[in-house]
């Protein structure tokens, strides 16, 4: 049979790919989209978007608590959790839909199953039937995402340990619930959890939580976490995981403490490892380093006419990363490349309560590159508006240069942080100094008056604290 011909594939339609085919198909070219799953990828199916579905509950429920504070009295609020973890997945389908309404809408022609590459510019599709298609194509963006990271000789079950995914869609809440792992993940569940009454202990590895998160806002955020009732413990190992029945135990080891732990749940958020693996790159001539493609600036791989984007190169493992990611390969494979991938001014962000969000350097990165700066810090008890709607906790902290004040960093702790980074994300594209912020006028009362107050801080010409 002779191979169909495309001109441009896209393997993968996570937040990553299908931009990438958005972008493309803007640009005049007939793209055609591989996806063995559903549209959306992991962030929107397994990930970014029903997560925060969960998260909105748990805010929900802490709010109505506080009912009584803002004047409201109200009776007992009880957590239908069946309800909740359905709602996130109805959401998931919601927005799965709206991708597939936007590759109608852009002509993108959606194609299922599974894609693996060959030498000669040729894709082989699976379907869930057995039957295979192969593809000629002139040009192709691998977008095949990542997968939870697993610990060896340990079997994830789904039903007592899981990974992210198990975990969503989960409708028995658990009483007592271990983390294996403080990143954004193991963080966002173990608040979410802990919020609606589970018992959490959250076991990492390195000194801190959010490890790759400037110290003084992660050990803000751990106080906060274990004032409501979750146990951390950092430094520390988990050893000897094991499901019996309907229980889990472990062994936990901090320093020279060793404890019992025993439960009814598990998460294992230790990373994600990128999808690499039987899509047929040693075939097609295709470089990995540590199962990461190799590419340049312009997500070009060292095999003309093929490029790679998101959590299968290197750099932080984000949605918003992998989308712009997306946009810049397209661009190149459309020859219409302006502007190399800047890794530099990516966003971190943490959905959990309060909310962390930083861009930039932190005071150790600063320190290890000789970097001469200043630190400007404001608590959200200084701005009106945190105060009037009743979250003064938190702090914002901007790192600058101490000769001409150019914004290094960025890092916030607040309810409100993941709403407030852009603005730094802004200040920092363009090269920003603290004056020019400062001597912005922010309306009052926002939260957004913090980044002023907060370069004012830095320039030592703070106004309100």
């Amino acid at each position: 049979m002779a191979n169909e011909v495309r001109d441009l594939i896209v393997l993968g339609s996570g937040p990553g790919g299908y931009v990438a085919a958005i972008r493309a198909s803007q640009l005049g070219r007939k793209v055609s989209i591989v996806e063995r799953e559903d549209l959306g990828g992991v962030c929107l199916n397994w990930g970014c978007i029903p997560s925060k579905s969960l998260l909105r509950a748990a805010q929900l429920y802490h709010d109505m608590a506080r009912a009584e504070e803002f004047g409201f009295t109200t009776s007992e609020v009880k957590v239908n959790f069946p309800k909740v973890i359905g709602r996130s997945r109805e959401v998931a389908g919601k927005l799965s839909g709206g991708v597939s309404y936007l590759m109608k809408k852009n002509k993108v022609e959606v194609i299922n199953g599974h894609g693996t590459i060959d030498s000669g510019n040729r894709l082989h599709v699976r379907d869930q039937n057995g039957r295979t298609v192969t593809y000629q194509y002139k040009d192709i963006i691998i977008a095949t995402g990542a997968r939870a990271r697993g610990i060896p000789g340990v079997e994830i079950d789904g039903e007592v340990l899981h990974t992210y995914r198990t975990l969503l869609d989960n409708r028995r809440q658990p009483q007592k619930l271990l983390v294996v792992g403080a990143g954004a993940i193991g963080i966002e569940f173990a608040y979410f959890f802990r919020s609606l009454g589970t018992q959490v202990t959250v076991v990492e590895m390195l000194p801190q939580i959010l490890p790759v998160e400037d110290n003084e806002i992660a050990k803000g955020l751990e106080k906060v976490l274990v004032k409501n009732g979750m146990v951390i413990k950092t430094g520390a190992a988990v050893e000897d995981l094991k499901v019996s029945g309907k229980t889990l135990t472990a062994t936990i080891r901090q320093g020279d403490t060793i404890e019992k732990w025993s439960g009814d749940a598990g998460l294992i958020a230790i990373g994600v490892v990128p999808n690499t693996d039987n899509i047929g790159l040693e075939s097609a001539g295709i470089r990995t380093e540590r199962g990461f493609i190799s590419v340049d600036g312009f997500m070009r791989t060292q095999v003309p006419n093929h490029f790679a984007i998101g959590d299968i190169v290197h750099g932080p493992q984000l949605a918003h990363k992998a989308s712009h990611e997306g946009i810049v390969a397209a661009e190149a494979a459309c020859g219409k490349a302006h502007h190399p991938m800047e890794y530099d001014n990516i966003p971190s962000c943490t959905y959990c309560q309060p909310q962390v969000a930083s861009i930039g350097l932190t005071e150790q990165k600063c320190k290890e590159q000789g970097i001469k700066y200043r630190v400007g810090k404001i608590p959200f008890s200084a701005i009106g508006k945190a105060i009037a709607i009743g979250e003064p906790e938190g702090m914002i902290k901007v790192l600058i240069d101490q000769e001409i004040g150019e914004v290094l960093g960025v890092h916030i702790l607040h309810s409100e942080a993941t709403e407030l980074i852009a603005e730094a994300a802004i200040i920092r594209s363009h090269e920003g100094i603290a004056a020019s912020v400062k001597d912005t006028i922010h309306p009052h009362p926002t939260l957004s008056e913090s980044m002023m107050e907060a370069m004012a801080a830095a320039l030592g010409e703070p106004i309100n604290f």
